[in-house]
């Protein structure tokens, strides 16, 4: 399971965000339907002038479609020649081929052990919410989902605290073959900003899939009135999923922020969350 940079190559760390409207996901599909993946490894293509060789790249969490990052993070492999003649301009170059909703704001050796999966700490995301009677900003619509009952934001966080450590998320997971559906929790809170949007922030170790979507549902519930404070964690204490749990709409969600650790504990980690491969989303 050892994760060595083939010889001849150097490992790059890339930090991107982008918009997800428009996107079907992260992750290359089959048929030409548009991802972030895809579109960034066409751009690194046509910079390099690789002759159509396409070089991979790996992600910190592969986000679903109309999901949005902030802080994503990837690494790829390039031959050693191509970054030394790409690494001054590979931005600009970045910049001047890729469409207007993916950008890449930094691009760098990585250091030793560096894997954006597998070294990755921690994931911290955030789903907006409008409960305004009157709606959405529209400059805002593609970020912010509106909820047409009003939010109490203290009781949607005492049952987002009510989550926070780890435990078995099957209740409110997408099931994958062979993959674990236990997560830790690090911090889960609601809060209201200034210009009354309701920020549901999340960091754990890792996400199983529809995970956030789905705790967010429940809270919404929460929230509104329509259940008890203690209801997403008897949810989750039943371990089964309860059709009262609604996945909510991509849009409101975005990744925030990828932690890792200081270099020399990168391998140690990449390790570590290997040993638990069927956890790691």
């Amino acid at each position: 399971m050892s994760d060595e940079v083939p010889d001849g190559f150097v490992r790059v760390r890339l930090d991107l965000s982008y918009d997800g409207t428009d996107f079907r996901g992260w992750a290359k599909q089959a048929g030409g339907q548009r991802t972030v993946q895809g579109e960034i490894e066409d751009a690194l293509r046509t910079v390099t002038r690789s002759g159509g060789v396409s070089y991979e790249l790996t992600v910190a969490g592969r986000t679903d479609a109309g999901v949005h990052a902030r802080g994503q993070v990837a690494h790829v492999d390039l031959p050693v020649g191509v970054w030394e003649e790409q690494r001054e301009k590979l931005l600009k170059r970045l910049a001047g081929r890729l469409p207007r909703d993916v950008r890449v704001w930094g691009a760098r050796e990585a250091a030793e052990g560096f894997n954006a999966r597998f070294a990755a700490l921690w994931r911290r995301y955030v789903y907006r919410v409008g409960d305004a009677p009157g709606g959405v900003d529209p400059l805002l619509r593609n970020h912010v989902l509106w909820h047409d009952w009003a939010l109490d934001v203290g009781v949607m966080d005492a049952a987002a605290r009510s989550l926070v450590g780890e435990h078995d998320f099957a209740a409110y997971a997408k099931k994958r073959e062979g993959a674990s559906t236990v997560r830790e929790i690090f911090d889960f809170g609601v809060r209201r900003t200034a210009a009354g949007v309701v920020e549901i922030e999340v960091r754990a170790d890792a996400f199983c899939h529809n995970q956030v979507r789905s705790m967010v549902g429940a809270l919404l519930f929460v929230g509104d009135g329509h259940r008890g404070v203690e209801w997403p964690r008897a949810v989750l204490d039943a371990g089964v999923r309860d059709s009262a749990v609604h996945v909510v709409r991509p849009h409101g969600l975005t990744l925030e922020e990828v932690a890792y650790p200081a270099d020399p504990l990168l391998a140690q980690r990449q390790l570590a969350a290997r040993r638990v491969r069927g956890r790691v989303h």
